[in-house]
């Protein structure tokens, strides 16, 4: 039975809302989409509430206007600001010998229980990139293996409880619930790069109006991902400035004569700022002057991201270009020139039925894999924002997890006790019930002190 989900792309220029319904195969096919320019966001955070709820219920409804689908939760998609990453590791015995779900569960909750994350942020992704069983490293799917230890490292990402909290809010003004949130240049990976990438390792580049954003893969997981507050608006506004011209004809001048090629130095005439009705005649050598040296900047702190990050030897299938910004003539070549012996490409969303024209843009990478996250085009297996472990294979269900802040009650096992005894109490997976939620948490609790004394 195929299901119907939207996806909101809150960007800090737009805001992208997309119907598709999956099959059982997990198959796409898209509806409906509205796009419409953001209001009340600042370098992809949320700046106020209620004029981001206003675009956010414009872009909504005409999706649904085209799908003719009613639909009450979304995925969203969050900005790469205020995130912090860490990484983390978990073990656990293994009883039965064998290696089940509950197994690969238990291990990545003791990793996230591991980590040091501040008390003012919250978790986005727990992502695993290296499975250990006894001591053979990085096993691709531990399951169904035999083994009497399993371990995991994990890339654990972060963001500002009040920048989630004021997300949750501008969604729920607009009369949508949500459902999940993606980290956005999460999503645009996963609608730009394929499988054998992944494994090679890949760097991601979402170059969006007032942000971009990078995630390195590495083993089939994102092992780093950061935030730069600069994008295409930034070259507007220096135009603006250098040429002495309002913003408006700025971005005209940027979007007809943007280019990072050899310049010509033929003449334009552009109004002056302030006087609407005097104008002075400009270079086009300026113009690209001006580009060159604000593109060439920007695509230098990425580069100097990549070598923070520790991962550029990783890297064996390059660096992917995508978001509005990288549509720039001559940014792949700059981008080459930057980034120095690496391979660099230029990404478009992955086709998919029903994908529209206009969707098939770099600037939609991002909702476009919200849509393929929804259909488990995810990591194998992953802790998401609802602190439920996520695997490629599952079935929708009505299954959530205790985080451990919900269980602060119940002692916890001193780390001098044996992992037996202590795995016990790293993970508590309860299905939804009328009654006795809490009588099932103690019940655990009873079941684990017996065990132990």
């Amino acid at each position: 039975m195929s299901r119907t989900i939207l996806a909101i792309d809150i960007g800090s220029t737009k805001i992208c809302a997309i119907i598709a319904q999956i099959n059982n195969d997990n198959s796409i096919s898209i509806t409906g989409a509205g796009t419409t320019k953001a209001q009340g966001l600042k370098k992809g955070s949320i700046t106020n509430i209620e004029l981001a709820s206003r675009s956010i219920r414009t872009a909504v409804n005409d999706a649904k206007r085209v799908s003719g689908s009613e639909v009450s939760s979304a995925i969203v998609s969050i900005s790469g600001a205020y995130t912090k990453s860490v990484n983390s590791n978990g073990i656990v015995n293994i009883q039965s010998k064998e290696v089940s779900f509950k197994e690969i569960e238990r291990v990545m909750h003791a990793s996230l229980y591991n980590a040091s994350i501040p008390n003012e942020f919250e978790v986005l992704h727990a992502l695993p990139y290296n499975f250990k069983v006894d001591d053979q490293d990085f096993i691709e799917d531990p399951l169904g293996m035999n083994a009497s230890r399993l371990e995991v490292e994990t890339h654990i990402i972060t963001t500002q409880k009040s920048n989630l909290n004021n997300l949750k809010k501008a969604v729920r003004g607009a009369g949508v619930e949500v459902e999940n949130i993606v980290l956005n240049s999460y999503a645009s990976a996963i609608a730009t790069i394929n499988d054998d990438e992944k494994e090679l390792g890949i760097a991601v580049i979402d170059m969006g109006g007032n942000t971009s954003n990078i995630a390195i893969y590495s083993g089939n997981s994102i092992r780093y991902n950061e935030f730069l507050g600069v994008g295409s608006n930034h070259v507007t506004s220096d135009l603006s400035m250098a040429l002495h011209t309002p913003l408006n004809i700025a971005d005209n001048v940027k979007l007809t004569y943007g280019s990072l090629l050899t310049p010509s130095n033929d003449l334009i005439e552009l109004p002056i700022i302030g006087d609407e009705h005097a104008t002075h005649e400009v270079s086009l050598e300026v113009v690209h002057n001006v580009i060159f040296a604000r593109v060439e900047e920007t695509l230098m702190i990425l580069a100097q991201f990549i070598e923070k990050s520790g991962l550029r030897d990783q890297i064996g299938a390059g660096i992917v270009l995508t978001g509005g910004f990288s549509k720039m003539e001559g940014i792949r070549d700059l981008a080459i020139a930057t980034f120095g012996s690496v391979p660099v490409r230029l990404a478009r969303p992955i086709e998919m039925d029903g994908l529209f024209d206009n969707l098939r843009e770099p600037e939609y990478a991002s909702a476009v894999g919200l849509v393929m996250y929804s259909a488990s085009a995810y990591t194998p297996y992953e802790i998401d924002v609802n602190k439920r472990v996520r695997h490629a294979n599952e079935l929708p269900t009505e299954t959530t997890t205790v985080s451990f802040s919900e269980t602060k009650d119940i002692p916890i096992a001193p780390p001098s006790l044996d992992l037996d005894i202590k795995e016990k109490m790293v993970n508590f997976s309860v299905k939804k019930e009328k009654k006795g939620a809490e009588a099932g948490i103690f019940s655990k609790f009873w079941n684990w002190a017996t065990q132990l004394f």
